[in-house]
């Protein structure tokens, strides 16, 4: 069982703010990542849904973004995530992050298990159906996303969204970029700042282990900017 999160124990107030589809002014990197792997969002439902005053933060970020860097664009990877399929991406990752050390899950020993599952768990919340601990992504107020150019085409980030490890922090190059401006590394730690720089001039707080993930409303966001509580929880979804 992963430990719970420091946010965990944070009351949520739902405002009953509507889950809504992106506007077309935000660009979607389709297809869809876990709807591609099968993962199960159910009957005609979209993972491009965030609550309505997300998606207003959002363009607000672009628009800080596109008066400092010219044709650049924000790229959502993934926005709302059912439970379902929060459980469906956790067992994925466990089985994918096996094959990577060299081993499959179903013969592992416990203590490579419980290593893979450890790391997976900095990651990915637990896909808890408990409505006071909702993963972020089930409350509409959390996305993933990364920088485009004005092509529509992703920038290098220095890392791919998901990754599991050290390259995954936000501040993975900041110690090689300040010894060499210069460095394809410094380049993407400027990135990385730039994106982390226009979410949080939009209300947005960053995940402390994800250089892509920025929430507005839900726990992390909430513990993050030392709010009393959260103002989103589970949503588009039935409850259990």
């Amino acid at each position: 069982m992963a430990a719970p999160r420091p946010w965990s124990a944070i009351p949520i107030h739902d405002d009953g703010e509507p889950l809504v589809e992106l506007p077309p002014a935000l660009l979607r990197l389709e297809p869809h990542p876990y709807a591609s792997l099968g993962a199960p969002y159910g009957e005609g439902a979209s993972p491009f849904r965030l609550r309505l005053g997300v998606i207003r933060r959002l363009l607000a970020a672009q628009e800080a973004l596109q008066c400092l860097e010219e044709g650049w664009r924000l790229a959502i990877f993934d926005a709302w995530r059912p439970v379902a399929v929060q459980r469906f991406m956790v067992a994925h990752s466990i089985e994918a992050e096996c094959r990577a050390r060299g081993f499959d899950r179903a013969g592992a020993s416990p203590s490579a298990l419980r290593q893979v599952e450890e790391s997976v768990a900095r990651f990915w919340a637990p896909p808890s159906t408990d409505p006071a601990t909702p993963p972020p992504h089930s409350t509409g107020g959390a996305v993933d996303l990364t920088l485009a150019d004005a092509d529509g085409r992703p920038l290098a980030m220095g890392g791919e969204i998901d990754a599991i490890g050290p390259v995954s922090e936000p501040d993975h190059y900041a110690a090689v970029a300040a010894a060499d401006p210069g460095s394809e590394a410094a380049l993407w730690q400027r990135r990385r700042d730039r994106l982390a720089s226009v979410m949080a001039g939009a209300g947005f707080a960053r995940h402390p282990n994800e250089w892509w993930h920025f929430s507005h409303g839900d726990q992390l966001w909430a513990w993050s900017c030392g709010e009393p509580a959260a103002r989103y929880g589970r949503t588009g979804e039935p409850e259990g």
